[in-house]
């Protein structure tokens, strides 16, 4: 298929790749020249613009957040001008429900196709091509991308013909994953202020009732120390809380643990922690007792 790809960060780059890799033709933009070039060398097709990333069967968009896609999208020569008849927009940028909504109707206006196809996986989960994708949209579109999301995944799971749905279950699980970073932070930094070896800790956890991918990967980190660099920063982990505060309050669903988040980021990113991976939240607790701030471990 011949396939444009709009944001090559650390998802997108990877995800690129794995459509070169199952014999797709790729054409890719970004505002960053370079991350293009590199791409380039592994077959893809340089675009000079977003509309020369447009021409055919498809459009993926891996943003980080609703004005990136806003722009690229209704921009002047964005997506919704330079798409085909027929083509299909995939969004697989964590965006607002609301922006979902919009994006489907302006492109149904258009008759263009849209699908929001949100991702669980971190960058090397993309690597490996072994996201989970998160997807809605009309029946004919899901069918038409099918063959993206085989390749850049492992599993994918259709709930619907409404895109903002896949949206609004990629924000309450990002709002899951930032509650398990934040409580086991602050378990890590109660046991390893008593003398608790924090790996040793994470063992037993791991090996008895938190035998989970999300304990494993965000516990070792938390463990390590390893913030930097980041696979998915801070500010878009605040960005997330956000995104669910604001579907909460449109669904009218009080959630006073999203709102304990938006202010434990905003502690992050007030004290130096703007460019530690998101995960760097749940060492605050370490660094309120007495440890070090994770910035400073950088």
């Amino acid at each position: 298929m011949k396939i444009g790809f709009i944001g090559l960060g650390n998802m997108g780059a990877a995800m690129a790749a794995n459509l070169l890799t199952a014999g797709h033709e790729v054409t890719a933009y970004n505002r960053s020249p370079e991350k293009v070039t590199a791409l380039a060398a592994q077959g893809a097709h340089p675009a000079a613009s977003i509309a020369d990333a447009c021409r055919g069967d498809i459009v993926v968009t891996m943003l980080a957040n609703d004005t990136a896609v806003e722009a690229v999208t209704f921009g002047e020569g964005g997506i919704l001008a330079a798409l085909g008849e027929g083509a299909t927009h995939v969004s697989s940028s964590t965006v607002s429900t609301a922006l979902a909504q919009r994006l489907a109707h302006a492109h149904a206006d258009a008759g263009q196709g849209f699908v929001a196809a949100p991702v669980f996986g971190r960058p090397e989960a993309a690597a490996a091509a072994k996201l989970f994708v998160v997807a809605a949209g009309a029946p004919t579109a899901i069918t038409a991308v099918t063959p993206v999301f085989d390749a850049i995944g492992q599993r994918t799971f259709v709930l619907g013909d409404q895109p903002q749905a896949a949206n609004l279950v990629k924000i309450s699980g990002n709002f899951l994953i930032a509650s398990v970073i934040e409580s086991l932070g602050e378990a890590m930094a109660l046991v390893s202020k008593a003398g608790v070896d924090k790996q040793q800790y994470l063992e037993l956890l791991t090996s008895t009732l938190f035998d989970a991918p999300v304990y494993r990967t965000y516990g070792g980190l938390l463990a390590r120390e390893e913030f930097s660099p980041a696979g998915f920063a801070a500010t878009l982990g605040l960005k997330d809380v956000k995104l669910a505060l604001g579907a909460g309050e449109e669904l009218e669903v009080p959630l006073p643990v999203a709102s304990l988040l938006r202010d434990r980021f905003l502690t992050l990113l007030a004290t130096g922690g703007s460019e530690l991976d998101w995960s760097a939240v749940g060492a605050l607790s370490a660094w309120e007792a007495g440890a070090e701030h994770p910035a400073q471990n950088v």
